[in-house]
């Protein structure tokens, strides 16, 4: 995306020298992240009278670009970074030591170094998770139980995150308690995607499970539009992927992360050190039916009794 500046006072004319700079690096679009956020910046109430100045920048799961992007935020000199997905973290991480750094949307972030324990953080890092250790076990069960004659199913891999592997093991653990059959599809960019559709791969099963990541979020519109294409009923993480056409999705609620993590930007600003803010964790999670593309793709949900 261009370098563009969001002031978020609302007032009109030249940006106060003197404001508040937030850089915000996506790993994917900056569409589901960005608007969420800046709402949530609304909301603060003024810090010493001063103007907060967004900084964006999004990769659009091109993750390569990422430290270029980074280094656009550190020369322009922000007061704190917020990153959006596993991969902007842990760039942000290795190039701003000194900026304080509230990441959003990560999934296990002691398991990946970010922070040193979820009560205390530690360094200059915190974070908001959108993952439970149990999630993507738990989207197999919900998938099986709202379509009992699935047998096969696709699950839609990125070998460039590095929490596919822990996703990877929690999927094939319950594929394998309900007596399912896997097929990995490794995608690790858009060509690779479209390909991957197009080579027959998802000839081999008769649902898709699409892992959480930053890639797939952004192309959210185009898989499910590709599944419905091939008739294949698809269970995602996040609603966004059901209002695009997908079929089903259980998760937390991206845009109530954003806004959460303007809460964590506007304590920071005010003096917490970051290393004192517990690693917020979600406690609620939706289940999302399309029935229209249900419709579509000819099944029949007559009961949808599911404990959640």
């Amino acid at each position: 995306m261009s370098a563009d500046q969001y002031h978020i006072s609302g007032q009109v004319g030249a940006v106060d020298p003197n404001a508040w700079k937030v850089g915000v690096l996506c790993s994917g679009s900056e569409a589901l992240f960005l608007p969420p956020f800046q709402e949530g910046i609304h909301m603060l109430d003024p810090i010493e009278g001063r103007d907060f100045v967004i900084e964006a920048r999004a990769a659009d799961g091109v993750y390569d670009r990422l430290p270029g992007l980074v280094a656009e935020l550190i020369a322009l000199n922000v007061d704190v970074i917020v990153t959006a997905g596993v991969p902007a973290a842990l760039a942000a991480q290795r190039a701003a030591t000194t900026i304080p750094i509230v990441a959003a949307n990560v999934g296990d972030p002691v398991g990946i170094g970010l922070v040193s324990t979820l009560a205390r953080p530690g360094g200059y890092i915190t974070a908001l998770s959108h993952c439970a250790a149990d999630l993507s076990a738990k989207q197999v069960e919900l998938f099986k139980q709202t379509i009992p004659t699935l047998a096969r199913l696709v699950v839609l891999y990125n070998p460039m995150n590095p929490l596919h592997p822990g996703y990877w093991q929690e999927t094939q653990a319950a594929a394998q308690a309900l007596g399912l059959l896997l097929v990995r599809l490794e995608v690790r960019d858009t060509n690779e995607l479209v390909h991957a559709f197009d080579a027959g791969g998802l000839e081999r099963g008769d649902g898709l499970l699409v892992l959480s990541d930053a890639l797939f979020n952004a192309q959210a519109a185009r898989i499910a539009q590709l599944a419905t294409a091939h008739r294949l009923p698809m269970m995602a993480q996040y609603r966004e992927f059901v209002e695009a056409g997908g079929l089903l999705a259980y998760g937390p609620n991206l845009p109530q992360i954003a806004k959460r993590a303007a809460d964590y930007v506007d304590r920071i600003l005010r003096g917490a050190n970051p290393a004192d803010l517990p690693v917020e964790q979600p406690t609620e999670f939706e289940l999302v039916l399309n029935i229209k593309t249900a419709r579509e793709l000819g099944l029949t949900i007559t009961t949808w009794k599911v404990m959640v």
